[in-house]
């Protein structure tokens, strides 16, 4: 019986793995510059957080998943000094140089976290569920079917929402041509977070006509 419950438990845990893993962890609300039509092919991803052990994997896994999807990106790290104050026209040289038309940048907004009561719940199997022994003996004349009882919940659990803004300005005129707030729920590791959050933007840019292809 006590195998038959942790089997059962291990069930309950992977349908409730895979329910979660189908939902999309990122929130993007996002709004386009009506007065600017302006399209970019090559963009900057500049994360302006304040350790280079978030800023570089974060800009690392953004870069990749847009390049993958055939827009040209590069990483602010690749050609900028963290550690050195530029001037704005020294900044611009720079990017220029790079051949961007675009620089999309991230700051941090903060996280919020958030607690939930997960009440307890009882659910019965029948003793063929879980094998074929099991499933004999449930149909064999002369045995009387059993059933297995799962308690499950009971428990406190926590959520982590990390906020980002994201802006991109278009480098020719300097001018912001989208923005957007973006949450992302429990993120376990910064490059695996920086590609969902790469694919909602992404998107947004399909949707809103932001992108040229060359």
């Amino acid at each position: 019986m006590k195998n038959r419950s942790i089997l059962s438990l291990g069930i309950l845990a992977i349908a409730l793995t895979f329910v979660l893993s189908a939902c999309s962890p990122v929130t993007l609300t996002s709004w386009k510059n009506p007065k600017v039509n302006e399209q970019i092919s090559k963009v900057v991803v500049w994360g302006m957080f304040n350790k280079l052990e978030y800023e570089k994997p974060f800009e690392d896994a953004m870069v990749a998943y847009l390049n993958s999807r055939g827009l040209k990106a590069i990483s602010a790290l690749d050609f900028l000094n963290p550690n050195v104050k530029y001037e704005y026209p020294e900044l611009e040289r720079i990017i220029d140089s790079v051949g961007a038309d675009g620089i999309l940048i991230f700051a941090y907004k903060g996280t919020d976290k958030e607690k939930d009561y997960v009440p307890p719940s009882t659910t019965i199997y029948p003793d063929y569920y879980f094998n074929y022994y099991g499933y004999y003996n449930w149909y064999y004349p002369y045995y009387g079917p059993g059933y297995n009882v799962v308690t499950t919940g009971g428990y406190w659990t926590t959520t982590t929402v990390v906020n980002l803004t994201a802006n991109l300005y278009g480098n020719s005129k300097d001018e912001l041509l989208w923005t957007a707030q973006i949450s992302i729920t429990d993120p376990q590791y910064i490059d695996a977070a920086s590609t969902d959050i790469a694919k909602s933007v992404y998107q947004d840019w399909i949707k809103n006509n932001i992108l040229k292809f060359q």
